[in-house]
């Protein structure tokens, strides 16, 4: 039975739990693709208007429910690199979830054992659905796809022309457009 301390979890683990999770994921592409060289990296958590920017961190206001790594160029174009930025959301997820796991199963962290549980379950959330490869509601590759593909084939095949990281520019580009048009149509109001 679905009872008050299970509410409690479930708005813990939506306002709480998620965005940590989702904000280690997009890490993973921000630590690999540093190793690669890439200009102007930019970590966007959440949709919506921007609360705030901080250096290559963008928080938007819906900053639970959607988030995306982007960046201008890379410096070393590779089969390899392409594959390290892809495969460093699903290594960051899991080399935390088997720390706080293998910190559980040791008596590390004892306090808190259901926080740490539901961390570590959508941790391997997010593997999951990173490592399989298919293509997404959108019509993208998600990240096992692009890895698969890059794998198999060198390259990807899919025939959306759209790039798999967006440019840092062309997304703030987008932004500004977008907020200019929101504001011209609030004044008419």
């Amino acid at each position: 039975m679905f009872g008050f301390t299970d509410l409690i979890g479930l708005i813990m683990s939506a306002f709480i739990i998620l965005p940590v999770v989702v904000f280690l994921r997009e890490l993973g592409y921000l630590i690999t693709s540093g190793i690669f060289g890439v200009k102007n990296p930019r970590v966007t958590i959440g949709t919506g208007p921007r609360i705030f920017k901080l250096g290559m961190f963008d928080i938007r206001k819906y900053y639970h429910i959607y988030s995306w790594f982007s960046y201008d160029s890379i410096k070393k174009k590779s089969r390899l690199a392409y594959i390290s930025i892809y495969a460093g959301p699903i290594l960051t997820n899991l080399c935390f979830a088997l720390l706080i796991n293998a910190l559980l199963s040791n008596g590390g962290i004892q306090s808190f054992h259901t926080f740490w549980n539901r961390f570590i379950f959508y941790a391997f959330y997010y593997i999951l659905f990173d490592c399989v490869p298919m293509i997404t509601v959108n019509g993208k590759p998600n990240n096992g796809m692009i890895i698969y593909e890059l794998l198999r084939y060198g390259k990807r095949v899919d025939y959306n022309k759209e790039p798999f990281i967006p440019s840092t520019s062309e997304v703030e580009e987008q932004y500004q457009k977008e907020w200019r048009k929101e504001v011209r149509r609030t004044k008419k109001k």
